[in-house]
């Protein structure tokens, strides 16, 4: 894309690259040498520039501290075998951050911020992409309230910033999870379907308390009577059923996951039947006990495809057929995994070459 922006650039005195393992990268813990940065300022977007990675300055009384008043989003770079930068689906997580901002009282963001912002990061650090297995650059944007004031109101001034990761796998192995009955995730009308920082901080304490039964994560179920998944802690939630893909249907409840809509066009892609619709509690505990479901998977950017080894519901585990049986899920895996390393064709357009 042409630049279009005045992006000052200035460049870290020497790179901590040398420093990293890139055999051995702890998720979400390395963080490259730059980061980008934009002011929203009397209703205008200005002040573009790159800078060396570090703390930030503001103000204790920014409503982001205060009230919660932030999104973000998430989404990953590979490396070709010719060294391009190959990012997956960036514009679709650019169209989805304006879906929270609206729903957070927070301003628009131009594509060509977001777009050069991320690009102009990416050229800089394009050496802290890994090549190794299971590897990738995780790309973290988000906006935050930047006005000094604690009145309970939208604030007026903001911050846009990307920060970038090379990451090694969310799972190392399949994982482990149990349907949650008695928190709630999010409730109609609220805040479920938008990427702000009020939905997960909310969800850690229950979650905390499955981790502590031996479950890695929680599948989440409607606020009102506990009776039909939602999604998973870090994942939308899916399921083949004999030889159909079932996912619940979107609604303000749960997150329009982009790598949920990329295993749903491949597996249509494919010809296989694919159901969005609600999904019972009892439905799901039947059809494990029965072994009609084969296969349950969580899909996200973080952890891509994330097998499903079992799901506990009232004190019972119930475990799913091995992972290396399982046709769609690893077939999908393999396909979105060939694409974002240049190594799979891309019907489908995914793919933003940089």
């Amino acid at each position: 894309m042409v630049d279009t922006l005045d992006i000052k650039i200035n460049k870290i005195a020497s790179s901590r690259l040398s420093q990293v393992n890139f055999f051995d990268i702890p998720f979400g813990k390395v963080y490259a040498d730059h980061m980008f940065a934009a002011d929203y300022r009397k209703g205008d977007w200005g002040n573009f520039r790159v800078i060396p990675y570090g703390h930030i300055h503001i103000s204790p009384a920014t409503p982001a501290l205060h009230y919660g008043q932030s999104i973000f989003e998430g989404l990953k770079a590979y490396k070709n075998d010719k060294g391009e930068a190959l990012v997956f689906r960036p514009l679709d997580n650019w169209k989805r951050m304006n879906v929270s901002a609206d729903r957070m009282c927070m301003p628009y963001l131009p594509e060509d911020i977001f777009m050069e912002g991320m690009e102009s990061l990416i050229r800089l650090d394009r050496d802290w992409i890994p090549t190794t297995p299971g590897s990738s650059f995780y790309i973290r944007p988000f906006m935050f309230s930047a006005e000094e004031y604690i009145g309970i109101r939208p604030s007026t001034d903001f911050t846009f910033m990307i920060i970038n990761s090379p990451v090694g796998p969310y799972y190392s192995t399949p994982v482990r999870v149990k349907i949650e009955t008695k928190y709630t995730r999010a409730i109609e009308g609220g805040t479920g379907f938008a990427k702000t920082g009020g939905n997960y901080s909310g969800s850690l304490y229950p979650a905390k308390l499955a981790q502590e039964q031996g479950y890695h994560q929680l599948i989440w179920t409607d606020g009102h009577e506990h009776k039909y998944v939602e999604e998973s802690g870090t994942m939308n939630i899916m399921f083949v059923f004999g030889n159909t893909l079932v996912t619940p249907a979107l609604g303000d409840t749960i997150l329009k996951g982009i790598t949920r809509d990329s295993v749903i066009a491949l597996a249509r892609h494919w010809g296989m039947n694919v159901e969005e619709r609600k999904v019972s509690v009892k439905e799901l505990v039947d059809g494990l006990q029965k072994g009609t479901v084969v296969e349950a998977f969580g899909a996200g950017t973080a952890a891509t495809i994330a097998h499903i080894e079992l799901i506990g519901h009232e004190g019972k585990n119930y475990f799913l057929p091995p992972v290396e049986t399982r046709k769609f899920s690893n077939r999908v895996l393999q396909e979105l995994e060939g694409m974002k390393h240049g190594t799979k064709p891309d019907p489908f357009g995914w793919i933003h070459t940089i």
